[in-house]
């Protein structure tokens, strides 16, 4: 079942600094870092290849719910999300 994917304000703001930073670095490159494996399962972290980054997210009802996209910040940042 295909599950549709939403995210809290904050982390789709992670998510554009961040691509907007690789991007800076190596056109397309932004691309490459969106390009997140299919996930599945209770509420997890994704672990993103190639990029020291993860995504934190959680299942509510028919949705994912992503609370973050998080390098290598403070964990504090947002586990308040939760």
């Amino acid at each position: 079942m295909m599950r549709a994917v939403r995210f809290l304000p904050e982390a789709l703001e992670d998510l554009i600094t961040t691509q907007r930073w690789y991007s800076s670095r190596e056109p397309g490159l932004e691309k490459d870092f969106a390009e997140f494996p299919c996930f599945y399962g209770p509420v997890r972290r994704l672990v993103v290849r190639r990029f020291p980054y993860a995504l934190y997210f959680r299942e509510v009802g028919d949705e994912i719910l992503v609370l973050a996209v998080h390098g290598r910040q403070n964990p504090r940042r947002w586990q308040a999300r939760t």
